[in-house]
């Protein structure tokens, strides 16, 4: 099934997971996936490689594993330094496998020299994948702007671009102020970019952590999220829940605002997901 046919029916809510670094076995994630089974999520995301995952090759099994539980899955694709041969290998894969949506990206640029391959955007990247197969095709989307964009202007230019090349459904960055993600939601509107947008919800548990994210991608940090912080960041368990009531809070406001669905960052934490889900899911 094509993801974005799920946004007809509901507001639709969705995990993602990564794979696992290979020293720490394959298993771990098939713990985790068993444990997001049993919340009913509508579609679950794999990432290829994110998170400090370095088991590329186990991603699509762990979609289709994904697809065995009767579960939607999106593989994630990035394009930087992939070759036209190489992509049209990994869509094959995928056919095999019966997965039918797709996360294109570009990618993380690599801090080395590499081979640029043959798609510099994901927009390229949408439109091979449009004429090779009958894809769900998912992109990335940014409600403060990507960090390579000089103003968010040329960044939504940038996304109509990409969606014209064929983009089924977006989920965006993670974002910490429900007001970035609702004047994002205006932009899109007048840029006549009509597609469904779910938006990305990180539960933050730790302080380490949205400080590498907020170096990566630039996303902003609310006074109330850093008071929240500074209050707890030396009791973890604290942290943990604070930065769960503060997900939730999030998600609470955005459906109460129509948003198209939810994807939740779950950083293959499935605690996390089972507390999100016991307080959110009478709303959706």
């Amino acid at each position: 099934m094509k993801t974005k046919e799920l946004f007809k029916e509901k507001t639709v809510f969705s995990y993602e997971v990564f794979p696992p670094k290979k020293s720490s076995g394959p298993q771990s994630i098939y713990k985790t996936l068993e444990e997001l089974k049993s919340l009913s999520p509508d579609c679950i995301s794999v990432t290829y490689g994110a998170g400090g995952g370095d088991n590329n090759d186990e991603s699509f099994k762990i979609a289709q594993t994904i697809k065995g539980y009767g579960i939607e899955s999106i593989a994630h694709l990035p394009c930087i330094g992939m070759t036209k041969a190489d992509l049209e290998e990994k869509l094959e894969e995928l056919k095999a496998l019966k997965v039918e949506n797709i996360l294109a990206l570009r990618g993380d640029l690599p801090a080395d020299d590499y081979e640029p391959g043959d798609f510099s955007y994901a927009s390229d990247m949408v439109r091979f994948i449009k004429d090779k197969g009958d894809f769900n095709v998912v992109a990335a989307c940014y409600p403060e702007g990507h960090v390579d964009c000089k103003d968010k202007v040329q960044d939504i230019k940038h996304l109509k671009t990409k969606v014209d090349a064929g983009v089924d459904q977006l989920i965006t960055q993670l974002f910490l102020d429900n007001n970035d993600f609702y004047a994002f939601r205006e932009r899109c509107e007048l840029a006549d970019i009509n597609v469904p947008i779910e938006a990305g919800i990180m539960p933050v548990v730790n302080k380490r952590q949205i400080e590498r994210m907020t170096s990566l991608c630039g996303v902003k940090l609310p006074d109330k999220f850093v008071k929240m912080m500074d209050r707890y960041q030396d009791k973890p368990v604290a942290m943990r829940d604070a930065g769960i009531a503060y997900a939730v809070n999030q998600i609470v406001d955005l459906i109460s605002q129509g948003v198209d669905g939810i994807h939740l960052y779950t950083m293959n934490n499935p605690y996390i997901a089972k507390k999100i889900h016991e307080a959110v899911h009478n709303l959706l």
